[in-house]
């Protein structure tokens, strides 16, 4: 079986899953640095790491809900996994929430899978071999302007007074899975995403190979290419659009210093 098989079939059962449990009662708090867990996220987290490691036991493990072991950063592959991605949606009954699942090697996503279940939404790559939506083919738009365009960031951030030059008139909307963010903008239901703060290896390793493997660009807001599986699995922003529009948005990034 592939990777990408593999990967597929385990975020459809933790899909189905995460959906059952949802209709029951799910438990939220609070873990360190503030943001929210259910007991749903760790059973999925749980479910996956048997499946995924059973099968391909010499691959690292890099999750969200997983405390990391640096022997991952020793290995040739890794399993990167968000088991809730947009855990807020999830437990507020939202459909704006997915499963992801990349397999990295070498620093970058080979095979990958974001998968929204309460859309009915299941977004697949692998390196090479173009990217899919329910099986379909899928590009982004053809979008080459800012105006217009419809963008998935923080409309407060964007309509801050201080830009050099203020950004025209774009429709804005918010979707609580980045993973979800950047699939939708391969798949062409929007044109961009941006988002000005650190997201997490998990949160983009899947969907960033996805948005390529489309058409799209997916870079920092410096048109770095990001590297997966480093000590610290962060990346310091997300712009994510057609080639085009893309190199439009970092021109008007390209002032802001980020740490």
């Amino acid at each position: 079986m592939s990777d990408l098989d593999l990967i597929k079939g385990c975020a459809q059962r933790a899909g189905e899953l995460a959906l059952k449990r949802r209709r029951e009662k799910v438990k939220v708090w609070s873990k360190e640095g503030g943001s929210p867990v259910t007991n749903v996220d760790l059973e999925i987290d749980s479910l996956l790491k048997a499946e995924l490691r059973a099968a391909r036991p010499d691959y690292g493990w890099l999750s969200e809900e997983t405390a990391d072991d640096p022997s991952r950063l020793e290995t040739r592959r890794q399993f990167v996994v968000d088991p809730i991605d947009g855990t807020v949606a999830f437990f507020k009954n939202k459909p704006w929430w997915s499963v992801c699942i990349a397999v990295v090697e070498d620093g970058r996503p080979v095979a990958g899978v974001v998968f929204a279940p309460a859309l009915d939404e299941l977004y697949e790559a692998q390196a090479g071999a173009g990217a899919r939506l329910n099986g379909a083919e899928m590009h982004p738009s053809s979008a080459c302007g800012l105006e217009g365009c419809a963008m998935i960031a923080d409309a407060r951030y964007l309509a801050k007074p201080d830009w050099p030059i203020p950004w025209p008139e774009m429709r804005i909307e918010s979707r609580n899975s980045v993973a979800l963010r950047v699939a939708l903008v391969g798949a062409g239901a929007f044109d961009a995403a941006v988002a000005m703060s650190y997201k997490c290896d998990w949160d983009l390793a899947a969907a960033d190979l996805i948005a390529n493997e489309a058409g799209a660009r997916c870079t920092d807001h410096r048109g770095q290419t990001f590297v997966y599986n480093r000590p610290k699995p962060r990346q310091r922003s997300l712009v994510c659009a057609p080639p085009v529009l893309h190199g439009l948005i970092l021109e008007r990034l390209a002032h802001i210093e980020l740490n």
